[in-house]
């Protein structure tokens, strides 16, 4: 509820004898939630590549007519949200270069481009102006140009993407697939009637009823023609998947290394309830992402949770623009309360970040409007203090609440009776995942790949404290 978008969804598909292009629509379909403001799907036959792409979401990009003129037997596919270099159809992925030599996707973000500028001047006409994504693929198609297959194409490179990154990218003939060395970006590979298949996330899978193998390692590049699958590992890899995975951007019914997403939201809601026991009387969760964390809540609590907010789940199927009036109610066009729920009860609310806080106060605002006579607001993560570079549309750091402020400011700020954050260890034992596993970049500052020019937009306060307000208790395990 907080706005927070990741860049992107990736979706591939390799396979003779199967529509690729329309499991490519269907996986694209299922991992909507990534990016609704643009989607695209390229095609290629063996001796030519097509492209059908457009602003708005998959169902309304595509048609029957779009997708039976995308025939071949590989495809990849993207959903796109975006954070930088504004949001023109040219920014629309798959990108198409070299005369359709090569087709492109990219999910994550490069802090940093000088390095691919620098190695593309004078090698294309003008970078002024170009998205990471498309130097990325000028770069890959400057060594196809000089004689390499895609593979070593991509090998080459490589050591120019400074950032976080999942990629797929096709000729005729080939596929190929890879993740930055830290893993920041989720990326997985299935089996499909003989062919294969790359996904952003594994709840695509089955919604085409392909067989999940294994992540793709960090580091890792995957190559997929007729010869069949190969694997090879580009560069040194250490996981440091981006904990907002877990927090809010995959899909309930997804699995990142090897946890189900819904029992780790659960399992931040049950260690909230532990860090932060409250005297209330009815748990509601914030649709989507925070409603197993308020079941993990209630069912360690012993308060009964109840659907005390109500999302209209269409909210995002309209081009019509609100006027200015109904923008600033957006909240209400977005939550209904419950009045029965929450009359004349003590509500904990669970939410699973605040970025601004823009929405937290609607939200809190809408729930003592409908009767409830406190609002406790707790929410599955730690106080956002720092700013993403890696894929995540979050704001400047002075734009969000929590720099500079302590949990009482921003209580005060959004108006509810009480606020926790769950504890950063908190959050990462609830994974069952080393620490050593994440990025946790948003919380702490520290950044696992290097930011270079960006650091200039860091501020590292040292009059407010990192960690949240101590929980009251805390039992192992």
């Amino acid at each position: 509820m907080e706005n927070l978008n990741e860049k992107c969804a990736i979706f591939g598909v390799y396979g003779k004898g199967i529509d690729v292009a329309r499991l490519t629509f269907f996986g694209l379909f299922a991992l909507q939630h990534r990016g609704q403001e643009s989607s695209g799907i390229a095609v290629a036959d063996g001796s030519d590549i097509k492209r059908h792409k457009d602003h708005g979401l998959v169902a309304q990009v595509f048609t029957e007519e779009a997708i039976d003129s995308l025939k071949g037997h590989i495809a990849i596919g993207h959903n796109r949200y975006s954070t930088s270099k504004g949001s023109g159809t040219e920014h629309i992925q798959p990108m198409v270069v070299g005369n359709g030599a090569l087709a492109f996707a990219h999910n994550g973000n490069l802090p940093s481009t000088r390095a691919l500028e620098e190695f593309l001047q004078g090698k294309v006409e003008n970078t002024a102006g170009l998205s990471d994504s498309c130097l990325m693929a000028h770069a890959i198609h400057w060594y196809m140009e000089q004689g390499k297959a895609l593979p070593d194409a991509v090998t080459a490179a490589y050591p120019l993407f400074t950032g976080a990154f999942s990629i797929v990218a096709m000729t005729k003939d080939t596929l190929v697939a890879a993740r930055d060395p830290k893993g920041i970006r989720p990326l997985s590979l299935a089996r499909l009637n003989g062919g294969f298949v790359v996904s952003s996330e594994t709840c695509a899978f089955s919604t085409i009823d392909a067989k999940f193998v294994r992540e793709i390692l960090p580091g890792e590049m995957v190559t997929i023609d007729e010869s069949g699958l190969s694997e090879k590992q580009i560069a040194e890899g250490e996981q440091k998947l981006d904990i907002f995975e877990f927090i809010y951007f995959a899909r309930h019914d997804s699995e990142l290394m090897g946890k189900s997403v819904y029992e780790v939201r659960k399992n931040f809601g049950k260690t909230l309830a532990r860090e932060y026991p409250i005297d209330a009387d009815v748990v509601v969760g914030v649709p989507e992402t925070s409603l197993p964390c308020a079941l993990g809540y209630a069912e360690q609590s012993g308060i009964p949770y109840e659907m005390g907010l109500n999302k209209n789940r269409y909210i995002q199927r309209t081009f019509i623009q609100p006027d200015q009036k109904l923008r600033d109610k957006s909240v209400k066009m977005k939550l209904t309360p419950i009045p029965g729920v929450l009359k004349g009860k003590r509500v904990v609310v669970i939410d699973d970040s605040i970025v601004r806080g823009t929405t937290s106060k609607p939200i809190i605002d809408l729930l003592f409007e409908a009767g409830a006579t406190e609002v406790h607001f707790l929410v599955s993560s730690p106080p956002i203090r720092f700013p993403d570079f890696y894929g995540i549309d979050t704001p400047a750091q002075d734009s969000l609440i929590a720099y500079g402020k302590t949990v009482e400011e921003m209580r005060a700020a959004i108006g509810a009776t009480s606020l926790h954050f769950l504890s950063l260890e908190g959050m990462l034992r609830s994974t069952g995942l080393p620490k050593e596993s994440f990025s946790t970049s948003c919380f702490t500052g520290e950044y696992p790949v290097d930011l270079k020019e960006r650091y200039d937009e860091i501020n590292y306060p040292s009059d407010v404290s990192i960690s949240s307000t101590s929980p009251k208790q805390m039992e192992p395990g």
